[in-house]
């Protein structure tokens, strides 16, 4: 698994920053370039409203911490957040 930060780091909360888009693209087109079947995470302000960035971009592991446990019904929002992430890969098809 290869992981980018795409918050600010030390703590849970922080906002997504856009600018790890083009880090995340990047090593995706790398790891499939070089045939890596290796997942690329993204740790860092993943929420309903950047998940789909990150998929678009080539994450396919997310960790959305604040955004679920903050949540007043966790498993619903792990739920729509795979829903979203999961609707990136099938507009592709």
């Amino acid at each position: 698994m290869t992981s980018r930060v795409s918050g600010g780091s030390r703590f849970g909360g922080q906002s997504f920053l856009d600018l790890c888009l083009p880090k995340i693209r990047t090593a995706r087109a790398l790891m499939d370039k070089h045939g890596l079947e290796t997942w690329l995470q993204v740790d860092g302000g993943v929420s309903l409203e950047t998940i789909e960035r990150c998929a678009e971009a080539g994450a396919d592991v997310f960790v959305a911490g604040s955004a679920v446990f903050s949540a007043d019904d966790p498993d619903a929002m792990v739920a729509a957040l795979r829903a979203k992430a999961e609707g990136v890969g099938s507009q592709s098809l």
